[in-house]
């Protein structure tokens, strides 16, 4: 089941966009703060984000700008939502990251389109990905992980080579 972060601060457009979403089986985790949203991305691991273009404390494209910069969030798709009366320069908001634009009130069949599109397209993305697992996992959790393997086999490793320098030192 893939998760998506909703983020807006009108609550007919969270109830509507969780209705849609949920009735397709996504599971939806609502937010209706930017700086929340931010702060959230870690703990919710989301497959899409759906955020609205003015969120208070920091809109979509500070939240795109960030993600697409970050190495963790930076294959997470982005749709932005904006009203109709929502006046924005598209092209900025493709430059700042967002993958698809919506309009508001979500248009069901329209919005599970683009949600399912973009969550296809980054599945197969990882899937062609070289890297381990899907690459999910970068440089630095793959050397933590050596790092505690070695860690925990070093003790062993210790005596074993004791031993055997002094058998090397006793036949010599």
């Amino acid at each position: 089941m893939s998760r998506i972060l909703l983020a807006d601060d009108s609550p007919q457009a969270l109830r509507l966009g969780e209705q849609i979403l949920s009735a397709q089986g996504f599971e939806v985790v609502s937010i209706t703060d930017g700086a929340v949203a931010l702060r959230r991305l870690t703990d919710v691991q989301p497959d899409l984000l759906i955020t609205d273009v003015f969120l208070p404390s920091k809109n979509a494209f500070e939240l795109a700008r960030f993600m697409k910069t970050e190495h963790g969030f930076r294959d997470i798709p982005i749709i932005f939502a904006a009203s109709p009366a929502d006046t924005f320069d598209e092209q900025d908001a493709r430059n700042a990251g967002a993958d698809a634009i919506v309009r508001k009130p979500f248009e069901a069949s329209n919005l599970l389109d683009i949600v399912q599109t973009l969550i296809e397209k980054r599945a197969q993305a990882r899937r062609q990905a070289p890297g381990v697992a899907g690459n999910t996992l970068d440089r630095a959790t793959i050397r933590a992980a050596v790092t505690l393997a070695l860690d925990s086999a070093m003790p062993t490793l210790i005596e074993e080579l004791t031993e055997r320098v002094i058998l090397s030192l006793t036949h010599s």
